[in-house]
């Protein structure tokens, strides 16, 4: 074969040249369009795995008390109760006329609270007063008749001595004086019952004027005028059982749940001291009263009651408290340290400092912060950057960042 025709045989004509181009141009768009698919994807877990709301737990950020953990051996939390309360109903059923109680009212032990519909309990008490007072008129009338029979036999029995009346008439005024004793005596027994009905018909219509119990304040008002009150269930949801419920402030303690692994570190008369949720600054003396005898089966705690030392009208039941149960009495108050104190468990580590997330309006912001070396119990003491009442991650997860979006759930 000759160079000429080696020459031909490596040519490429120009239809072949035009198909390879053409398929060639394709593979740079569709390249491109898979680069910009994988790109979006990314952007988009990027985007949702940086906004998405992490689910945290947040204890709140409480003052330091003047050494508040010393000679602390257990901490529990429980609710502000009050021993003696009660809900204040009518004794008989009948429709209020008149509620004369609002919720903060401080009342007495006596004071009319409501009232009832009293005409027929008026209308009975009137009547029995007037029947009461007919039988006492009639014991009148019988024990003048009876003097009078009693002088009349007397009189025929000297007459009869002496032969001027008959024996028979002597005994006749004699029976008849017997008869009106016995008339006597049974009306004054139908007085004593008449007497005894005037004092039910008072007691029925005292009933229609419902009183204080004891001395205390009105914490719900459960009727209004024009309903219908009564001391039985009756009547489904259109009969009130209850006028209002009265607390006795005197009688505020506080119950919290011990976890019955510690019980055995409480005693009675324990020394403790007591901290509102509401008032974090506010460190009340208090001591242990009993150690109720029963255990909460499915939250394994033992309920202890603890009496509050100092009262006053900040003092609300069900409020939430803080208990520090003591093992001596604090014999003088020093002063506070500065700071707050916060879980343990709040604290992390995070590029080689010590942190704590701080949760407010769906996000939260990461505060470097230097805890104290001072020991108090599961709570350590931070001197700064964090505030009293900041609500702090506690056991933030390690995707947890500055600018996080949370979303707070309860313990």
């Amino acid at each position: 074969m000759s160079n000429t025709d080696l020459l031909k045989e490596l040519r490429i004509e120009r239809h072949q040249r035009d198909d390879h181009g053409k398929g060639s141009g394709r593979w740079p768009w569709i390249i491109g369009v898979v680069v910009l698919v994988l790109l979006a994807a990314g952007a988009g877990i990027w985007w949702w795995s940086g906004h998405r709301a992490v689910s945290v737990h947040v204890a709140q950020a409480v003052a330091a008390s003047a050494d508040p953990s010393a000679g602390a051996v257990l901490q529990a939390t429980g609710y502000v109760t009050a021993r003696r309360q009660a809900t204040v109903s009518a004794q008989i059923t009948g429709t209020l006329t008149a509620v004369l109680i609002e919720e903060g009212d401080h009342v007495k032990d006596g004071q009319i609270l409501a009232k009832l519909d009293d005409s027929q309990y008026k209308a009975a008490l009137d009547t029995a007063v007037a029947q009461a007072k007919a039988a006492h008129a009639l014991v009148n009338q019988y024990q003048v008749q009876l003097a009078q029979n009693l002088r009349d036999a007397s009189r025929d029995e000297t007459l009869a001595k002496q032969g001027l009346v008959s024996k028979q008439a002597a005994e006749q005024a004699r029976t008849l004086a017997d008869s009106a004793r016995a008339q006597l005596i049974s009306q004054q027994k139908n007085a004593v019952a008449m007497d005894a009905q005037v004092v039910e018909a008072q007691v029925n219509y005292d009933y229609c004027y419902i009183r204080a119990p004891f001395d205390g304040v009105i914490t719900t008002k459960d009727a209004q005028v024009g309903e219908v009150v009564s001391p039985f269930s009756a009547g489904g949801g259109f009969t009130r059982t209850g006028v209002g419920t009265i607390v006795d402030m005197d009688s505020l303690e506080v119950d919290v749940d011990v976890n019955e692994a510690y019980i055995g570190r409480v005693t009675p008369s324990m020394p403790a001291e007591a901290v509102l949720d509401a008032y974090p600054d506010w460190r009340i003396p208090a001591h242990v009263i009993a150690i109720v005898p029963a255990a909460d089966r499915g939250k394994a705690t033992v309920k202890v009651r603890v009496a509050l030392e100092k009262k006053d009208a900040r003092l609300v039941p069900d409020m939430g408290v803080r208990v520090s149960f003591l093992e001596t009495k604090p014999a003088v108050a020093t002063q506070a340290p500065k700071g707050v104190l916060v879980p343990a468990k709040a604290i992390v580590k995070r590029d080689g400092n010590d942190s704590v997330f701080i949760a407010s309006n769906g996000k939260v912001h990461r505060q470097a912060v230097q805890p104290a070396t001072q020991a108090f119990g599961d709570m350590r003491l931070i001197p700064d950057s964090v505030n009293v009442g900041d609500n702090v991650v506690v056991s933030p997860p390690d995707d947890l960042h500055d600018g996080s979006n949370v979303s707070v759930r309860t313990p």
